[in-house]
């Protein structure tokens, strides 16, 4: 939505996946993308779980929490696929105090739409990173800390 918003939608190639294929071929929480609905954006993706080559095909890897990250890492084939993952936090402003996205999915309404403020917020930090001089892309200067 951002990036259509900004006009630089033939700039980016974006996709969405998880960590288990449970859900493979799904669409989103019905709750979800009702809130969702409510802010215009329309979640239409399926479910599909991540893949050794969207760390080959993918300048970023963006998990929502330390598990997700722990898991990404785990399926890195890298040192410098490793260096790609980046939690989605890092790119918040108005929610710097969020440290992961919670999974809302247990929770009622307002669970929904902390997920969707933090994910707006971090959504924008990190459309304005993006051909900023901080090195997105770079492997973690510590290769043990990185990957397993």
């Amino acid at each position: 939505h951002l990036i259509e918003e900004a006009g630089r939608e033939d700039e980016f190639v974006i996709d969405s996946a998880g960590i288990l294929s449970y859900h493979q071929g799904e669409l989103p929480d019905s709750r979800m993308r009702a809130h969702a609905a409510r802010r215009g954006y329309n979640l239409t993706h399926r479910s599909r779980p991540v893949r050794t080559d969207d760390f080959y095909e993918f300048d970023l890897i963006i998990g929502m929490d330390d598990r997700n990250i722990d898991d990404l890492k785990e399926r890195a084939p890298s040192v410098e696929a490793c260096g790609k993952i980046h939690r989605m936090t890092e790119y918040c402003t108005k929610f710097a105090h969020a440290d992961y996205v919670p999974d809302p999915y247990y929770g009622g309404a307002e669970g929904f739409e902390y997920v969707l403020d933090i994910l707006e917020d971090a959504c924008a930090g990190l459309l304005g990173a993006v051909g900023e001089e901080s090195p997105l892309n770079a492997c973690c200067h510590d290769k043990n800390a990185c990957c397993r």
